[in-house]
C-alpha cells in the first residue's frame, strides 16, 4: 500500500494539534499516511492550492482560507454550502466539505449534552456561525451574546441562517448584560484560551442558570469557564473532543473509514496529554 499524503493549510499557522491527532487516527485503521503543516501566504494561494490538489490525497483548511479555497474546487458538498465554509478537501474529486458541525454535534453527544431548547452562543465569528446553524437545525431558540462592536456580525449570521431555516428564533444581547435561563451555553470566543487562562466570557452568576456548557477552547483542557460551570452543577465539555471528532470525520471522507466512540475517546485522551506536555505554560517556559 502506498503512503497517503495529507496536510493542513492556513496562515499564519504555527503550533497545531492536527498532525498528532491525525497520526493517532491513522494508527487506529492501520493507514499508511503522513500529515504535514503548510503555511500559505495570501499572495501565493493561487499557485499553492492547485499544486496541493495535484500532490496530496486530501487536506484540511483553517483560517483564513475556509471560504477562499472554494473557487479552486469542483464541488462543495453537504452543509459546507450552507456555511460557505470548507475545512476538508478530498483531492481525488476536488471536493470540499466541512466537518466542524459533525465535530460539534458528536462532541456534545459523547458528553451527554443535548442540543435542544434555549441556547446561548457567545461570539460572532466563523465558528459561531456553525454552532448557531446547528442549533437552528435542531430547532433551538438561540440568544447571541456579543460585544457591541460585533452586533452587525451577529445580525449577518442570523440573516444567513434564516435563508436555510426561515423559522429560526434568535435574538442578540450584549455579552456583558446577558441573562436568562439556558439549556446550553456555547463559548465561541477565544476568552479563556492559553495563556490568558483565568479569563471568563460570562459571570458565574449566569452559569447558575445554565444546564450545560460547551467551550470551544481546548487549551487549557479545563478552562475557567468549564471549571466554574461544573462547580455550578452544569454538564460541561471543553473543545478537544470537537477537534478530534472533526478530524475523524475528515478521515472518513478521505479514506472511507469509520471510528468507534471508544477509539476516538482514547485519541482525545492522548491528544490532551500531548497538549499538556507540549503547549502549556510549564513546558513552553523551558523551550
Amino acid at each position: 500500500m502506498s503512503t497517503k499524503h495529507f496536510a493542513v493549510i492556513g496562515h499564519p499557522i504555527g503550533h497545531t494539534m492536527s498532525p498528532f491527532i491525525h497520526a493517532e487516527l491513522f494508527r487506529l485503521n492501520h493507514i499508511d499516511g503522513d500529515y504535514t503543516v503548510v503555511d500559505i501566504s495570501p499572495d501565493s494561494l493561487g499557485t499553492e492550492i492547485p499544486r496541493l490538489l495535484q500532490e496530496l490525497d486530501g487536506f484540511n483548511v483553517t483560517i483564513p482560507y475556509k471560504s477562499a479555497v472554494i473557487p479552486f474546487l469542483d464541488s462543495v458538498e453537504g452543509v459546507a454550502k450552507e456555511y460557505g465554509s470548507v475545512n476538508t478537501v478530498r483531492c481525488s474529486d476536488r471536493s470540499g466539505r466541512t466537518t466542524d458541525p459533525t465535530g460539534f454535534v458528536r462532541a456534545l453527544g459523547a458528553a451527554g449534552i443535548a442540543l435542544s431548547g434555549k441556547v446561548a452562543v457567545l461570539g460572532a465569528g466563523g465558528v459561531c456561525r456553525v454552532f448557531a446553524g446547528e442549533a437552528a437545525r435542531a430547532g433551538c431558540d438561540v440568544t447571541f451574546g456579543v460585544l457591541e462592536s460585533d452586533i452587525p456580525s451577529a445580525e449577518a449570521i442570523i440573516s444567513d441562517i434564516r435563508k436555510y431555516h426561515p423559522d429560526f428564533v434568535a435574538r442578540i444581547e450584549k455579552i456583558s448584560s446577558l441573562q436568562g435561563e439556558f439549556d446550553l451555553l456555547v463559548n465561541a470566543t477565544p476568552v479563556g484560551m492559553y495563556p490568558r487562562v483565568g479569563a471568563m466570557p460570562v459571570s458565574k452568576e449566569l452559569l447558575k442558570n445554565c444546564k450545560a456548557v460547551f467551550d470551544a477552547v481546548y487549551n487549557p483542557e479545563n478552562t475557567a469557564l468549564i471549571t466554574a460551570a461544573r462547580a455550578c452543577g452544569c454538564k460541561a465539555q471543553g473543545g478537544m473532543p470537537m477537534l478530534v471528532w472533526q478530524a475523524a470525520a475528515a478521515q472518513e471522507i478521505w479514506l472511507d473509514v469509520t471510528f468507534e466512540q471508544s477509539d476516538v475517546e482514547r485519541v482525545i485522551t492522548a491528544a490532551t496529554g500531548y497538549m499538556n506536555q507540549h503547549f502549556t505554560e510549564s513546558k513552553s517556559n523551558g523551550k
